[in-house]
C-alpha cells in the first residue's frame, strides 16, 4: 500500500481520519455499495493504527450511515438509498 493517510500528530482523532479516508473511498466509488470492509485487524494493519482505533472508525462509519455490520458476516457499505439525508 502507498503511504498512510493517517497523521497521529493532527488535531483530529485518528479514528476520524480513518473513517474520513474510507468515506472518501466510498464517495469516489472505490468502495461500492454492498462491498465488504476488511476486518478490524486488517483495517488496523492497513492504516497503521491500533485495533481499537479501527473498531472506533467502523463505528463512526455506522454512525454516519455509510456502513452496516451484520453479526458473523462482516461490515458492508450501505446503498445511497439506505443512508440518512445530509443536513
Amino acid at each position: 500500500m502507498a503511504e498512510t493517510p493517517i497523521d497521529p500528530e493532527a488535531a483530529e482523532y485518528v479514528y476520524r481520519q480513518v473513517a474520513d479516508r474510507i468515506a472518501a473511498d466510498i464517495e469516489k466509488g472505490r468502495l461500492r455499495p454492498g462491498a465488504r470492509l476488511p476486518g478490524e485487524r486488517a483495517l488496523a494493519e492497513q492504516y497503521g493504527v491500533a485495533i481499537g482505533t479501527a473498531r472506533r472508525a467502523v463505528q463512526e462509519l455506522r454512525d454516519r450511515g455509510l456502513a452496516v455490520t451484520l453479526p458473523s458476516k462482516g461490515t458492508f457499505i450501505t446503498t445511497p438509498e439506505d443512508r440518512p439525508e445530509a443536513e
